[in-house]
């Protein structure tokens, strides 16, 4: 298998598994008054929340259920190196275009 076979296969494998968007674990006050996160003491958390650019430019997101957590950060790794491989792949395809013109 050369090279590229074997980074069309890698893309493939990310795609699978890709999540876009970024990671942030952010802490947050509850809704009862009397609790402590109120009153100087620590917040709840921490969650997490995937944000995103959306299709009309604003930006959005989610919370993460706890036990999707792992899956999650595993498809965010997946999306940013989903990027860096296509970006190889783009750059492959581009010289074979080269090279095809100038062989004729």
């Amino acid at each position: 298998m050369d090279k590229r076979q074997k980074l069309l296969q890698k893309v493939a494998e990310l795609a699978e598994v890709a999540v876009f968007g970024s990671l942030d674990d952010n802490y947050r006050r509850c809704g009862s008054p009397s609790c402590k996160c109120h009153h100087g003491g620590p917040k709840h958390g921490p969650f997490l929340h995937v944000t995103y650019r959306g299709s009309s430019g604003k930006t959005e997101g989610y919370h993460v259920l706890k036990d999707a957590e792992d899956d999650i950060r595993a498809g965010v790794a997946a999306w940013r190196e989903l990027q860096t491989k296509l970006k190889e792949l783009a750059q492959m395809n581009k010289e074979r275009a080269f090279s095809k013109a100038r062989t004729g």
